[in-house]
């Protein structure tokens, strides 16, 4: 069924159900980054396959709202599918909030399904209804009904991360959480997100592609701490490790009756930006919610010295991967065939040797040439382009090991470069590299340091739209909060984003330029404590990722002495950790490309 067809099936819904308005946003029961394919239900309509969007459907206008990440995807996805793209951000773009005030009559019904809306956006749709005087109707999923070959609910079995990985007990977790429940004077803590659920109890799934977590909702208080999961999906081991920690199982349809059923005088603790629209009314109105993040969220961000020492030992691994994938590239491209989708499989498959790798961390970004402009492109194997001995190549990839979660990205150079090619991939790896190297006082986040990053391209009036980095998750999702780098954020951010000893960050400046090219250079790097004294305690970076950055590609003029003493240092400890992990041509090859950049 095409996507203009399947819009005129669910516009039919809407008559049916008696809904001017209808949202479709991308997002399962727990308001997950990353998604199972049942829940695709905005992919399904509008045929965009990006992580991120959302569609607003009315009688007579479709519209998808999307980042800058996607804006050149979506506009060629998007081609005859009904839907207009509205690129986010972007002066003169109506906003959803703005596009629902002109667009839902007076007296009119807004629609959406409640599980998968988050109860805080849902607050301000709420807004908008009253000033028309309308109303909304969030009980219906329009999308199930027009989908008919819908993959089912995800259920994969769950299992254990020992604590030698973990490095924290489900039972210090549960003290900690219930210290907190204390400070903040709630009764129980409501608890949505599937990564947090998965750190707290120190499980691990499959039921998100690339992301180790199952379905589940947890609600815990001083005396109890109660999972919802689906049938079957819990082996004994697993049961009774819970169990021993004090964990009651129920199903995971009961959660929602289980709220209503919470006494009126209740307090609870719970996130609106997390916890589902349907979750939250089915509380008793006169329950006082603490809307506050998790209160696992910091103490997931902040990996203890067991996560740290094995992330060291996936990085290194994961660095070896990467320089085989770079040497097998370099040394074959230009002699036989290879596409961006043979080359991403080469890569997953050289990871996958690796002892310990369970998986890759997200689909693998393997953009040739002018692709590389599409922040998040994949390669499909019918219509992935012949990678050429010239030109640019963007690798963007990670892994799943047993000690830890990677992300990495290089651009690779495959032939001459023109001379604004070489001034733009420089310009990134300065910028990647000056904010590795920060020293800051402690208290600063990611809006202070973002800076850093970006003023090597901003004298040259460039920039990315994108974040400058990522929080990095252990054994779970490879985006993770609060810890950020950009350049725009909001208040209540600000409170949370305070980067502390452990943290994990990506540090990923890129340039794009459509129709021609894109850089990015991406690295992990783990917040450090540095010296104390009279002004406090400073802080700086320890990186983590041991992946060389392409000599070929650097104009050394446009490099200070500085930058370039930061490079060679980077290259010395890249073949000092990978350079015993190769065979002997691969190390040689290694010697050659970190050797000192001079000149």
């Amino acid at each position: 069924m095409e996507s203009n067809e399947k819009l005129q099936q669910l516009r039919e819904q809407m008559r049916q159900a008696g809904i001017d308005l209808y949202i479709v946003p991308t997002s399962d029961f727990h308001q997950s980054e990353y998604i199972g394919e049942h829940f695709m239900a905005r992919r399904f309509l509008t045929g965009f396959t990006g992580s991120a969007g959302t569609a607003v459907i009315t009688q007579t206008r479709a519209g998808l709202w999307t980042d800058g990440r996607y804006f050149v995807q979506a506009a060629e996805q998007l081609k005859g599918s009904g839907f207009t793209l509205f690129p986010m951000g972007e002066e003169g773009v109506a906003t959803i909030g703005e596009f629902i005030e002109e667009n839902l009559p007076q007296e009119g019904v807004l629609g959406f399904d409640g599980r998968v809306m988050a109860a805080d956006q849902a607050r301000r749709y709420e807004k908008i209804v009253r000033e028309h005087n309308g109303r909304m109707e969030t009980g219906k999923d329009l999308v199930g009904r027009i989908w008919e070959d819908r993959p089912p609910m995800p259920a994969t079995k769950a299992w254990i991360l020992p604590d030698a990985y973990s490095g924290e007990t489900v039972a210090s977790k549960l003290y900690r959480i219930r210290a907190e429940l204390k400070k903040q004077n709630a009764d129980i803590h409501v608890i949505s997100s599937l990564t947090d659920i998965a750190w707290i109890l120190n499980i691990r799934g499959s039921d998100i592609a690339h992301v180790p977590v199952i379905l589940a909702f947890l609600i815990i208080s001083q005396n109890h701490a109660d999972l919802f999961v689906q049938d079957d999906v819990l082996p004994r081991e697993v049961f009774n490790y819970l169990a021993a920690s004090g964990v009651r199982i129920f199903h995971y349809d009961t959660f929602y009756e289980t709220l209503a059923s919470i006494t009126a005088s209740t307090k609870v603790w719970l996130d609106e930006k997390e916890v589902n629209y349907r979750a939250v009314t089915s509380l008793d109105p006169r329950i006082q919610i603490i809307d506050l993040p998790n209160a696992s969220e910091g103490m997931k961000a902040v990996k203890n010295e067991t996560e740290l020492a094995n992330t060291r030992i996936a990085h290194r691994k994961d660095g070896a991967a990467m320089v085989k994938f770079l040497y097998w590239l370099k040394t074959h491209v230009g002699r036989e065939e290879i596409t961006e989708y043979t080359a991403a499989r080469k890569l997953d498959e050289l990871r996958s040797r690796q002892e310990g790798f369970l998986d890759i961390s997200f689909d693998t970004i393997c953009a040739y040439a002018e692709n590389g402009a599409i922040v998040h492109y994949t390669a499909e194997e019918e219509t992935a382009r012949n990678i050429e001995a010239r030109g640019m190549l963007l690798v963007d990839s990670g892994g799943h090991y047993m000690e830890g979660t990677t992300d990495v990205t290089r651009t690779i150079v495959l032939g001459p470069l023109t001379e604004e090619e070489r001034r733009h991939f420089t310009l990134v790896c300065i910028s990647n590299l000056r904010l590795a190297h920060a020293k800051f006082l402690y208290g600063c986040t990611g809006i202070n340091l973002d800076i850093l990053a970006r003023e090597p391209l901003w004298q040259d009036e460039l920039d990315f739209k994108h974040g400058t980095g990522h929080g990095v998750g252990n054994l779970l999702n490879v985006h993770e909060g609060p810890n950020a780098f950009r350049w725009k954020t909001t208040p209540e951010r600000l409170k949370r984003e305070v980067l502390e000893a452990g943290m994990i960050t990506s540090d990923e400046p890129g340039l794009y330029f459509e129709g021609k090219y894109g850089i990015r250079t991406e690295n992990e790097l783990a917040c450090i404590r540095l010296g104390k004294n009279e002004y406090g305690q400073f802080m700086g970076f320890e990186v983590l990722t041991y992946v060389p950055i392409d000599l070929n590609g650097l104009d050394l003029s446009l490099m200070s002495a500085q930058d370039k003493t930061l490079l060679n240092a980077y290259h010395k400890e890249v073949y000092d950790r990978i350079a015993p992990l190769l065979d002997e041509e691969e190390r040689q090859w290694l010697y050659i490309v970190t050797r000192p950049a001079e000149g």
